[in-house]
């Protein structure tokens, strides 16, 4: 891992943490799943437009096209549909923590699923980032967080499990951005009926808006997801999944910053006890 692919990771897990914050204030003014809809379709469309600029090709191949559908259902439509939904009524920090127990998940789900092999460091991870997040949902429930709103949040960070399964397929063998583009528009197609049968356009105009549309749709949406694609093709999806481990830093500082959400004491301690247990599984699967 040399200095660029640090940069990149700390890169990305910024911009990754500051999704939530900026998702928070675009639900606060529009329906939610519209409005991803819409970003969807206006990241896709750049992002293929880019691809063709740069010569890459629409032809995939077959695993590569099967990822890109994947990663675009489970991590675009569900991921973010259901925390853009549950940021009506969730604060961005929580939302945040949660997704951050990707690596956790995954992990999990290897071992229990196909049989994989956790060393003892990786086993004590997972034991020290369950404890964590139990820690800050218990201190969230007892503080009245809307359940439903958590719930949604849960279900999203499942969904985004699935589709870090499908990330090395869908970035290798080239046409980065294209394959960025292509999973933005399947988030569209999808999102675009279930919001036009639920959701009813009404939309308070301000700048917050459109300065948070606009940031969401060019750096978590598009960007973030471009230098992601580039750090697992770089140094591997063990050793780029690492990053997330700040995640939970980054989201609340930045909530906190920008949103002026309050950090309980129980929470700080939480969020460092995920951080050791997500940082100590990643660690674990490096030989």
């Amino acid at each position: 891992m040399d200095i660029r692919a640090i940069g990149m990771g700390l890169a990305f897990a910024v911009m990754w943490a500051s999704a939530f914050t900026s998702a928070r204030l675009v639900v606060i003014d529009a329906p939610p799943l519209t409005a991803l809809a819409l970003r969807f379709l206006l990241s896709g469309l750049i992002g293929v437009a880019l691809a063709l600029r740069m010569g890459q090709s629409w032809r995939l191949t077959r695993p590569q096209l099967l990822a890109t559908l994947v990663f675009g259902l489970f991590q675009n439509a569900l991921y973010l549909g259901l925390n853009f939904v549950a940021l009506q009524t969730v604060e961005a920090s929580l939302a945040a923590i949660v997704a951050s127990t990707m690596p956790l998940l995954v992990a999990l789900g290897g071992w229990l699923v196909f049989g994989d092999r956790v060393k003892p460091l990786g086993a004590a991870g997972l034991v020290v980032g369950v404890a964590g997040v139990a820690l800050i949902m218990g201190s969230r429930i007892s503080g009245g967080v809307d359940l439903l709103g958590l719930a949604l949040c849960v279900l999203g960070v499942l969904s985004l499990s699935v589709a870090t399964l499908a990330v090395r397929g869908a970035s290798s063998g080239g046409n980065v951005l294209m394959i960025v583009g292509l999973q933005m528009l399947v988030g569209a197609a999808v999102l675009a009926p279930v919001a036009a049968v639920f959701e009813t356009w009404q939309v308070n105009w301000t700048w917050r808006l459109g300065a948070a549309f606009s940031y969401t749709l060019l750096v978590p949406g598009l960007t973030a997801t471009w230098v992601w694609f580039r750090l697992v093709n770089r140094i591997g999806a063990v050793r780029a999944a690492t990053f997330h481990f700040l995640t939970p830093f980054f989201g609340v500082s930045i909530a906190a910053l920008l949103l002026g959400e309050a950090l309980s004491v129980l929470d700080a301690v939480g969020v460092g006890v995920v951080m050791l247990g997500i940082l100590a599984v990643q660690v674990s699967k490096r030989r």
